[in-house]
């Protein structure tokens, strides 16, 4: 009997100016559909209208002169971009993506910034379901030490990346395939409701960041708060939420 493994599914992953989804800017983009149908694959190289640090360029390649001699003008690509997963929203097709707060956040930022609708005003509704296998690893194995980058989810469930992580097109290739991963490891996922699942990702993002925050308070750490909304950010923290691994993905 086919699941909602069996797709479709709609994943997403963006490669930014930082690690700011409020004021940064997006570099790099890709959406990468997966069904019965087979793989479609759509990516974006966007000229961000500011200088792309050097941190940033060294991490996923992408320097300000190279933006902005071969990308798109940001209102175009994201018209584009939103048009993409307001459609998947609307059609209850499930997003996918690793810290989708930072993606989401930052592309309904960027929407406002340039003058255009975001996916929410559009949807007029929460955006959902959105499956994030960092959030689901988190929830599945709470308990387990180590890092959780999207690198170290592929040596967990044994995902083989396609290239060079850090890139859009194949972070999101990762992150399907470390989702698939999570579904054979955790048979128990597919047996639930997309909806279901969304709003027990949502419950464990808010307890995960809960226990942060506590854990920072004790050992005095200021200005370090995890964000506790998920899969959207709305209100910037003081300092805001960041990616998981701390530097644009």
């Amino acid at each position: 009997m086919a699941t909602w493994v069996d797709g479709p599914l709609l994943g997403f992953d963006t490669e930014t100016t930082g690690v700011n989804p409020f004021r940064d800017r997006i570099v790099s983009a890709a959406l990468v559909g997966r069904g019965a149908h087979g793989t479609e694959q759509r990516t974006w190289l966007i000229d961000p209208g500011v200088d792309i640090p050097e941190q940033a360029a060294a991490i996923h390649g992408i320097s300000t002169s190279h933006a902005h001699q071969h990308g798109m003008a940001p209102r175009r690509a994201l018209a584009e971009i939103s048009a993409e997963l307001t459609a998947a929203f609307r059609l209850r097709v499930p997003v996918v993506a690793f810290n989708a707060a930072f993606d989401l956040t930052i592309i309904e930022r960027e929407l406002e910034r340039h003058g255009l609708l975001t996916i929410g005003e559009r949807l007029g509704r929460p955006l959902a379901p959105v499956l994030d296998p960092l959030v689901l690893d988190r929830g599945l194995d709470s308990h387990r030490p180590g890092a959780r980058k999207l690198v170290d989810l592929c040596g967990y469930y044994g995902v083989r990346e396609s290239g060079r992580l850090h890139t859009a097109d194949v972070d999101v290739e990762a992150t399907l395939d470390v989702l698939a991963a999570q579904t054979r490891e955790h048979p128990g996922l597919v047996e639930r409701s997309l909806g279901d699942l969304h709003h027990w990702q949502t419950d464990q993002h808010q307890r995960w960041a809960e226990t942060v925050n506590r854990r920072r308070q004790r050992e005095g750490l200021d200005g370090l708060d995890a964000g506790t909304e998920w899969p959207l950010h709305t209100v910037e923290e003081p300092c805001p939420p960041t990616r998981a691994d701390s530097v644009p993905a």
